[in-house]
């Protein structure tokens, strides 16, 4: 994990805002002044900001929110009208948030101050699914199904593919489909339609890993249960204890 990651799940602010301790030099790491650049193993790393050492909430916190569209997933940025701790119960704004959906996006959005958790849920290695629920306009046919998951190689980037892509329904000049993904990278899902000719014009995300957002309305949040938590830990192979 990245030093700024556990000063943030440890209280201390944003990734960016305690990103000013780091450089100050008043954070060490085994006993090393740390730098932006540092990284560390939740729980087996000596973390200490001015001699006074840190650690991760012993009780985390879980929780799910759904994003309507028109909110950034940022906890600070002067360019957003708005933000998605705006919806969040003012108890809960210190949690970090586990992947992003973009402005326009909706849907499923895991919060929490489990660092380990959090990190590992963004590990490509893990493969985690995400589900969405995605309408599009244009001349969809179920061939370009199967171009979405052969994968698109871009020029400025690593190359882009599906893991499952379903039909839902078709109607005049667009359809609805299931997309899954294993990774979250930026804006995949818009590129990966944009390329085969069909624009997205709703996305939600409907489910991450073992969640599934259900019911929940949007802009509204929950408390996960304890065997929601239970099946992210196995999921990313954390020990209960």
């Amino acid at each position: 994990m990245r030093l700024n990651q556990f000063l943030a799940h440890a209280g201390l602010g944003s990734r960016r805002s305690v990103e000013a301790l780091i450089t100050s030099g008043r954070v060490t790491v085994d006993g090393a002044v740390a730098t932006l650049h540092t990284h560390l193993e939740p729980g087996g790393s000596d973390v200490r900001l001015d001699g006074r050492k840190l650690q991760l909430p012993d009780r985390s916190t879980y929780l799910m929110l759904h994003k309507p569209a028109g909110y950034t997933v940022t906890r600070a940025d002067p360019h957003a009208s708005k933000s998605v701790y705006e919806l969040l119960p003012p108890d809960h704004r210190r949690l970090a948030y586990a992947g992003r959906l973009d402005r326009e996006s909706e849907g499923l959005l895991l919060f929490t101050d489990d660092g380990v958790l959090c990190h590992r849920l963004l590990l490509p290695s893990y493969r985690i699914e995400r589900e969405y629920l995605v309408s599009v306009s244009g001349a969809w046919h179920p061939a370009l199904g199967d171009r979405l998951v052969e994968g698109v190689k871009f020029p400025e980037g690593p190359p882009l593919a599906a893991t499952r892509v379903h039909t839902v329904s078709e109607h005049a000049g667009g359809a609805e489909l299931s997309i899954v993904l294993t990774e979250g990278k930026k804006r995949e899902v818009r590129r990966l339609c944009a390329h085969v000719g069909l624009k997205v014009t709703r996305l939600r995300r409907l489910r991450f890993g073992p969640l599934e957002l259900g019911p929940l309305s949007p802009g509204q949040s929950r408390i996960l249960s304890d065997a929601e938590v239970a099946a992210l830990r196995r999921l990313v192979r954390i020990d209960r204890n």
